[in-house]
């Protein structure tokens, strides 16, 4: 334990926030271009800058990721999945088995939505220690909590994964670094890289499935060791309804049918517009918001319903909205001025087919600590990666899932994205690092593994 208390000290004496972390990385890129880059000037630099916080492509990109953040956390404050939780909990007997039933349902949901996977965790791990309170059953709430995080080191590998899905897109891979690399390494792109070939390969659907097993045994036997802890948990609420009588207009917000019909509308729009990409297994950004938006509205049964819980998720987006454009910013003038040749070169230099992949996990699994947003590391490293994989004729879906892999791993270590749950469960992150590191350690293993064997 004295590891992971250490830890938690360095994370939260010297690590500045989210936010200050970014700025001060926008200051360094400044300054490494003006050292290293193509003798560029100061104000071309800031050039570069402005070009890439306000770069259209990328915004969308921003909007898409704040989408799927916001809606999966509606999704869970749902009357359907309020029952959900609670009926797991009913099966509670022991820490062992708790862990058990917060853990593989958290990564199954993960590996649909990171956002609902991650309220979807807490909720379930606060649900669990509140049942276990009050029916006086012994359990070590921390593992529980820890327990409840574990969805976030399987999300880039599923179907919310940033990067994984933007390169499904048409023409996302070669806008991504046609200001990086010559016009005939561009050509050689292919227009999109189906989600078949990352996601749903089956490959990475082995690793998943892996992690979800070894995890699920670890927790299990960690909890007949854990020393049960003291609960002092009031009941939480999940949003409710207005239950005043209504007028008018009003009617229509509280509608049921008004809103079964414009949910079943979306179904149809999106069976209409996406059906041929589903039968090739190719998933997208807009593909995944879309399906959400409407199983949203059917599943809250009214808009106003859907409306309140989508102003108590907007709060989760505040991170990404302002982060974002100067991640894109750092890319812009990682481009242009030529760094991204010249670290991607490096790498070339040191690696070859088999061990790019393995650099690229240990990578970004140490650009997750300073940048904790999978999309926002992905604009500033995926040009990197598929410059040097072009190189080293590494596969570009091998490359792409390596990145996704160590961004999600080294979440166990990063507090970040905990926040969240810390705050619905009542915790600290002291409590649940012990847990969450041993997590990260067997995850890292595994993914390992699978780069060397896949």
């Amino acid at each position: 334990m004295g590891l992971t208390k250490v830890i938690e000290q360095v994370f939260g004496r010297y690590l500045p926030s989210p936010f200050i972390i970014a700025v001060l990385l926008t200051l360094l890129t400044i300054g490494l271009a003006l050292l290293f880059g193509n003798n560029n000037s100061f104000f071309e630099v800031l050039r570069f800058w402005e070009s890439g916080v306000w770069n259209n492509g990328l915004l969308v990109f921003a909007y898409q990721m704040m989408l799927i953040l916001v809606l999966g956390h509606v999704l869970v404050l749902s009357k359907p999945m309020e029952r959900l939780i609670l009926q797991i909990t009913k099966w509670v007997k022991n820490t062992s088995n708790a862990a058990v039933l917060v853990a593989v349902p958290t990564m199954l949901v993960s590996f649909f939505n990171w956002g609902l996977g991650l309220i979807f965790g807490a909720i379930l791990a606060r649900k669990v220690g509140e049942y276990a309170q009050a029916n006086n059953i012994a359990i070590n709430y921390p593992l529980i909590g820890a327990s409840g995080y574990v969805g976030l080191m399987v999300w880039h590998g599923g179907i919310s994964g940033s990067a994984p899905l933007k390169v499904a897109e048409s023409g996302h891979l070669r806008d991504l670094v046609s200001e990086v690399s010559e016009a005939a390494v561009v050509s050689q792109l292919p227009d999109s890289l189906s989600t078949s070939l990352t996601i749903i390969s089956h490959w990475n659907l082995i690793l998943f499935f892996l992690v979800v097993g070894v995890i699920a045994v670890t927790v299990y036997f960690m909890g007949k060791k854990a020393k049960p802890t003291t609960l002092q948990l009031k009941e939480y609420e999940f949003g409710s309804g207005d239950k005043k009588k209504l007028h008018g207009a009003e009617k229509i917000d509280h509608s049921r049918w008004a809103a079964t019909l414009f949910g079943a509308l979306i179904f149809v729009a999106f069976l209409v517009q996406y059906l041929p990409a589903i039968r090739q297994l190719n998933i997208t950004p807009n593909m995944l918001n879309f399906f959400m938006l409407g199983l949203a509205i059917l599943l809250h049964g009214n808009f106003k319903n859907f409306l309140n819980a989508v102003q108590e998720a907007i709060g989760d987006i505040s991170g990404i909205l302002i982060q974002f454009p100067l991640y894109f910013g750092i890319m812009g003038i990682m481009a242009n001025s030529g760094m991204i040749n010249s670290i991607s070169n490096f790498f070339v230099s040191i690696s070859n087919t088999t061990s790019l992949p393995i650099f690229t996990f240990f990578s970004a699994g140490l650009v997750n600590i300073f940048v904790p947003s999978g999309g926002g590391q992905w604009a500033i490293q995926g040009p990197l990666v598929i410059e040097s994989a072009l190189q080293l004729n590494v596969p570009l879906s091998k490359a792409i899932m390596a990145l996704a892999y160590g961004d999600q791993i080294t979440n166990m270590l990063q507090p970040f994205w905990a926040l969240p749950l810390l705050g619905i469960t009542k915790l600290k992150a002291k409590e649940i690092l012990p847990y969450t590191v041993i997590f990260m350690v067997l995850g890292s293993m595994i993914y390992i593994f699978g780069l060397l064997v896949f």
